[in-house]
């Protein structure tokens, strides 16, 4: 039985970042988050890596990451040129943004036959998410089923102000049946946990599993998403900052009943960077986990 490959989004820009977040050292030995990733991927049982960058980000991760695995897992690279899989009637496309990440997972379709993971670049997972994803992935035999690792919104949120989410709703079987993006997140003083819309404050009970773009698909799906993105890319070329995202996969799967999506929780906690503040508290909290790397 094969085992599974791992896309890891890493073609971003880093604007609100302010620079190339994905490369930066978090760790308390110079590690960057991807390494956290990685050493977690392998120990779960990916069988291969796939980075999927921009063209100018190739040299820089050969260089860091190709010696941490050489003899440990294959690894390759899938570049999310703008270009790649749009229309072709379209001709030259006039953007400098990427397509976003559904676009990225689609730009991996070469590099990928296996079932397949996805996580954000700058995100820290804990192992438990690779683990879990690495079991279905592995033994997985329902070609329909993808599935989702989420995360207890108590454990993604911040000190330092309120969060987006994407809040999960599941049938009674587990299986995903919409996202909502969710803004203005926060845990009140009272300690319960709501989310702002307007005046209204609904409450969220602390174990609602929320997406921190941790899928995992069938490798099937790739014929779909070049479709569902040649559609996309025709009504939105003159849109240079519009995004395909893997959300917009998965509901478009789940809706035209092609596809289900497993929700799997765990209990670990979620980290990640966006602006340049988080940094310190992303750099504090992998010092605590030191002794596990």
């Amino acid at each position: 039985m094969s085992k599974p490959t791992l896309l890891i989004l890493a073609a971003g820009m880093g604007s609100r970042y302010g620079g190339i977040k994905q490369l930066d050292k978090f760790g308390p030995n110079g590690e960057t988050i991807i390494d956290y990733s990685l050493h977690d991927a392998i120990k779960a049982g990916f069988g291969k890596i796939v980075f999927i960058i921009r063209e100018e980000l190739k040299a820089d991760f050969e260089e860091i990451f190709g010696p941490k695995l050489a003899g440990k897992i294959d690894y390759d690279f899938a570049i999310q040129g703008v270009q790649k899989y749009v229309a072709p009637e379209l001709g030259t496309v006039e953007r400098t943004k990427p397509w976003g990440t559904g676009h990225a997972v689609l730009c991996a379709w070469e590099q990928t036959s296996t079932p397949f993971a996805v996580i954000n670049a700058d995100d820290f997972y804990g192992y438990e998410g690779f683990k879990i994803m690495a079991d279905f992935l592995t033994n997985n035999t329902d070609d329909t089923c993808h599935a989702m690792v989420g995360y207890q919104i108590k454990n993604t949120l911040s000190e330092n102000g309120s969060v987006s989410r994407g809040v999960c709703e599941v049938d009674e079987n587990g299986y995903l049946e919409v996202v909502t993006e969710r803004t203005k997140i926060y845990r009140q003083e009272d300690s319960s946990i709501v989310f702002e819309e307007g005046d209204v404050l609904t409450a969220l009970p602390e174990n609602t599993p929320v997406s921190m773009n941790f899928w995992g698909f069938m490798p099937n799906v790739f014929p779909v998403i070049n479709e569902m993105f040649k559609e996309y890319s025709v009504k939105n070329i003159d849109s240079p900052k519009a995004e395909f995202y893997i959300p917009t996969v998965m509901t478009y799967l789940i809706q035209n009943g092609l596809g289900k999506c497993k929700v799997f929780s765990n209990e670990s906690e979620w980290f990640g960077v966006t602006y340049p503040e988080d940094k310190p508290t992303v750099m504090e909290a992998l010092q605590k986990l030191s002794g596990l790397y």
